[in-house]
């Protein structure tokens, strides 16, 4: 445990040296969410009602943006050989930089995202479900997100090729997420979304990890 939290350190002393990387997907989230009224106009009742597509639809692609670099750094630099040498098992060290990804790019989202739900005109309790299902559902994002980051690792285009693996694997959680707040919002059940967002977040822990440790064997091969 004690090696674990030690490459979790690591990786968000790497991140806080490239601190841009950060901000640049909290300012990407805010700028496509600030773009939509300007396109659809400024009526609060719409703005309202599309809230919840616009916010999650914004962090889904905001969390893209950090994912090809999760794995890549160590890769061409050696690094991640070195990783794969160490006695801490491989999936432990994916799941490391799992949660340092999203401690740098979706903890950041889920406090941005308030106080761009205030903007688009929606109400405390539609907030209040934003903020559970962001929590539920970023993980998730991060963890499905590391398969793909694993399995373009030396690939030319890997950006463009990891938006075509992963971006169907996250249309669930958005279909859900966003069926949660919508919910929340007309006065309608909301349990079976949480349950099922729920269900995806532990299957992507128990998965995941190992899903993406076989990605990066096979490409360190």
């Amino acid at each position: 445990m004690s090696a674990f939290l030690h490459l979790v350190r690591r990786e968000l002393r790497l991140a806080f040296r490239q601190r841009q990387d950060s901000l640049m997907v909290v300012v990407f989230f805010v700028l496509a969410i600030v773009l939509f009224p300007f396109g659809v106009g400024p009526e609060p009742n719409i703005l309202a009602r599309i809230a919840p597509g616009i916010i999650w639809v914004a962090a889904l692609l905001a969390v893209m943006l950090a994912l090809e670099r999760l794995f890549q750094a160590d890769y061409e630099d050696g690094s991640l050989e070195l990783l794969a040498l160490a006695p801490l098992p491989l999936e432990a060290i994916v799941l490391a930089k799992v949660v340092a990804h999203w401690l740098t790019t979706g903890l950041p989202l889920i406090v941005a995202a308030p106080v761009m739900a205030v903007m688009l005109n929606m109400n405390a309790d539609g907030m209040t479900m934003l903020f559970l299902v962001l929590v539920l559902g970023t993980p998730s994002l991060s963890l499905i997100g590391a398969i793909g980051a694993a399995l373009i690792l030396g690939a030319r285009r890997g950006g463009v090729l990891l938006s075509l693996l992963i971006l169907p694997l996250f249309i669930p959680i958005l279909i859900f997420a966003v069926s949660a707040i919508d919910g929340t919002l007309t006065g309608l059940t909301v349990r079976p979304q949480l349950f099922i967002l729920t269900g995806f977040f532990l299957a992507s822990l128990a998965l995941c990890p190992w899903a993406s440790a076989a990605a990066i064997r096979q490409a360190l091969e």
